[in-house]
C-alpha cells in the first residue's frame, strides 16, 4: 500500500479568538494534484503556512510521507520538510542569475558541486529556460520568472509542492497558458500537489480531488466533476463561479418556487422543508412545456460561444447561457431539465 504524500489530521488554530482552521482533516495520496477553495478568512492560506511550518497549529497532526512533521509531541523545522513552495510573487532572488536562484538552496543544503549541476541542468531543460539562465528576475517575463520559481522547486525535488495563488498576478490569457505547462510539468515529475487558489475554474482545471473550505473546515472533498453535478450543501453551490440558487420549499421529488408557486420537478434526493433549486447556467432551455419559469432580463453580456443572460425571478437572480441576446427589461421564457434539477437544503 502507498504511504499518502500528506496527512493532516484533526488541525486546529485560532487566531485572536477565531478559529481558523477547525478540526479539520485530509489526505493527499502519492502523485495526486488537490486544490482548495474558499471565501477569503476560510483558513486555506493558514493551512497552506502549517503544513510548510510556517505557523504552528494548535491542535493535531501533520505527516508528510508517513513522518510526522507536527504534532503536539513533535515539529519538525520548516526548512527540515522537503517542502517547495511557490508564492503568487514567486519570491526571487532579484540580485542572483536564474541559475543562482536555483543553485542557492541546493549549496545551502550541502549538495556536491556535480549533483547541483545535474539537478539545475534538468530543471532548466524541462522549463525551457536553458537560454535564460544566465538572466536575472528583472530581464524575465512574468512567465519567465514563474517558470523559474517551479524550477527551483523540482531542482529542491521536494517531497511536496505547495503552491499559493502561484497564477493570480498574471494577466488571464497567460494565466490559462502558464497553468497547463505548470501542471505538465507537476504531472511529469509525478509531485504530489497543495494549490490554493481563489479562482474556482483554476481550481477544476488544476486538481485530481477538489476541497471547498468555509470557516476553516472543508465542507465537501471530491473530484471537480463530482462537486460541480452533486454540490454537497447551499454554500459549496453559491460559491461554485456561475451557479445561481432560486428559492423555495422542497416535498418529496417537487420543488415549489417561493415567488411564484411553479412546481419544479427534479431528480435529486427528496428533502421536506424550505430549499434551493440549484441552476447552473449552461442548463436553461427554451420554455418546453415542463419546469417552465419566467422572469425579467436584467442584463445580456456576451461570452464568445453563447451570451450570459441574468434573469430575476422573484428576488432570486439567475445567469444563464443563452443563444441569442436578450433585452434588458424584456421578460424570458425558460425550462429547466428535470434531470438537471438539483435540491439543497436552503
Amino acid at each position: 500500500m502507498t504511504t499518502p504524500a500528506l496527512e493532516c489530521v484533526n488541525l486546529g488554530k485560532s487566531l485572536g479568538g477565531k478559529a481558523v482552521l477547525n478540526n479539520l482533516g485530509f489526505t493527499l495520496e502519492a502523485g495526486e494534484v488537490i486544490a482548495l477553495v474558499g471565501a477569503s478568512g476560510s483558513g486555506k492560506s493558514t493551512l497552506l503556512r502549517s503544513i510548510a511550518g510556517l505557523v504552528d497549529p494548535d491542535d493535531g497532526d501533520i505527516h508528510i510521507q508517513g513522518e510526522a512533521v507536527w504534532s503536539r509531541r513533535n515539529r519538525v523545522a520548516a526548512e527540515q520538510r522537503n517542502v517547495g513552495l511557490i508564492f503568487q510573487d514567486y519570491a526571487l532572488w532579484p540580485h542572483m542569475t536564474v541559475r543562482k536562484n536555483l543553485s542557492f538552496g541546493l549549496e545551502a543544503k550541502g549538495f556536491d558541486r556535480n549533483e547541483i549541476s545535474r539537478r539545475i541542468d534538468h530543471a532548466l531543460s524541462i522549463t525551457h529556460l536553458e537560454q535564460l539562465a544566465s538572466r536575472k528576475p528583472s530581464e524575465l517575463s512574468g512567465g519567465q520568472q514563474q517558470r523559474v520559481a517551479i524550477a527551483r522547486c523540482l531542482a529542491m525535488r521536494p517531497r511536496l509542492l505547495l503552491l499559493d495563488e502561484p497564477l493570480s498576478n498574471l494577466d488571464a490569457a497567460l494565466r490559462d497558458d502558464l497553468r497547463a505547462e505548470m501542471m505538465r510539468l507537476i504531472r511529469s515529475e509525478e509531485m504530489s500537489a497543495v494549490y490554493v487558489t481563489h479562482d474556482q475554474v483554476e481550481a477544476m482545471a488544476v486538481s485530481d480531488r477538489l476541497a471547498v473550505m468555509e470557516n476553516g473546515s472543508i465542507v465537501q472533498f471530491a473530484p471537480p466533476q463530482a462537486i460541480y453535478e452533486a454540490p454537497a450543501n447551499a454554500f459549496v453551490a453559491k460559491f461554485l463561479g456561475g451557479f445561481s440558487l432560486l428559492s423555495g420549499i422542497a416535498s418529496d421529488a417537487n420543488f415549489q418556487v417561493a415567488s411564484d408557486g411553479s412546481v419544479m420537478k427534479h431528480a435529486s434526493h427528496p428533502i421536506q422543508g424550505p430549499a434551493v433549486l440549484v441552476v447552473r447556467p449552461e442548463d436553461g432551455r427554451p420554455a418546453a412545456g415542463q419546469n417552465d419559469l419566467m422572469g425579467e432580463v436584467v442584463d445580456s453580456a456576451f461570452q464568445g460561444r453563447c451570451w450570459r443572460v441574468q434573469v430575476r425571478v422573484g428576488s432570486d437572480l439567475l445567469r444563464l447561457d443563452w443563444p441569442r441576446r436578450e433585452e434588458r427589461g424584456s421578460f424570458l421564457s425558460f425550462s429547466l431539465p428535470p434531470e438537471r434539477c438539483t435540491v439543497l437544503p436552503a
